[in-house]
């Protein structure tokens, strides 16, 4: 079994992921962004889950949890699932916290970050970008960036799993009531990229949706732009990765 840290897991597709994976028999480290939250998560810390709490649009939270992490038993895998969809959080939540995350923490065996279609609509730029969250971002050049962070961690870390995965517009609070896609297979794909030692699992580098491999917006796999993602984002926080 694994010990596997799922962020943004206090409802929606985070929640129901933990909830799978810890009926599976995993051990869980549950994220909410703060005290009010977590109360939502006392079902799984009463089934063993660990919790850590932090709000991601802080920085210094990002690092605290890091932290706190770090001085506990070694994960195995991280699903970066936490994200919003507008506002000035964006560009905070969905690259900058799982970047400093993933350059924190002690290597996990396997990592997987949400992506989703919007990707493709995304700017291969970093020109204009408020990493700060002063102003609005674009969910579309989050989820690029997110995407193309993933493709140079496989590149960079060989002996890591990483991938994204496109759980598709379902049915949560995000997603809204009237999405059409499955709650079910929105959650299952980033688990099993999380746990399984089903061969298809364990490769890495890949863009995933519904359990199939896809190909990514075309600037995913491009190393310069992996590289030039790298560096404003090590120039930005202050930690290379």
């Amino acid at each position: 079994m694994s010990r596997i840290f799922v962020t943004g897991s206090a409802d929606g597709l985070g929640r129901l992921a933990a909830e799978s994976l810890s009926a599976a028999g995993h051990e869980l480290v549950v994220h909410a962004r703060t005290e009010q939250r977590a109360v939502a998560l006392a079902s799984l810390v009463n089934a063993g889950a660990s919790i850590v709490i932090g709000d991601f649009t802080q920085r210094d939270d990002v690092e605290r949890v890091a932290t706190e992490l770090n001085d506990t038993t070694p994960l195995d895998a991280v699903i970066h699932n936490a994200g919003v969809w507008s506002g000035p959080a964006v560009m905070p939540v969905n690259i900058i916290a799982p970047y400093l995350l993933t350059a924190l923490l002690r290597a996990p065996h396997r990592l997987v970050y949400l992506s989703s279609s919007s990707h493709y609509g995304g700017r291969p730029s970093m020109a204009g970008v408020d990493w700060g969250g002063r102003r609005p971002g674009s969910y579309e050049d989050s989820k690029l960036f997110v995407t193309t962070l993933m493709a140079a961690v496989a590149r960079l870390r060989p002996d890591v799993l990483s991938n994204a995965v496109d759980p598709g517009w379902v049915p949560t609070r995000m997603g809204g009531r009237s999405a059409p896609d499955d709650i079910d297979l929105g959650h299952q794909t980033q688990e099993w990229l999380a746990s399984s030692n089903d061969p298809d699992a364990l490769t890495t580098g890949g863009y995933w949706y519904h359990g199939g491999r896809r190909q990514p917006h075309q600037s995913v796999y491009d190393r310069a732009f992996q590289d030039q993602l790298l560096e404003a984002l090590a120039a930005e926080t202050g930690v290379a990765l």
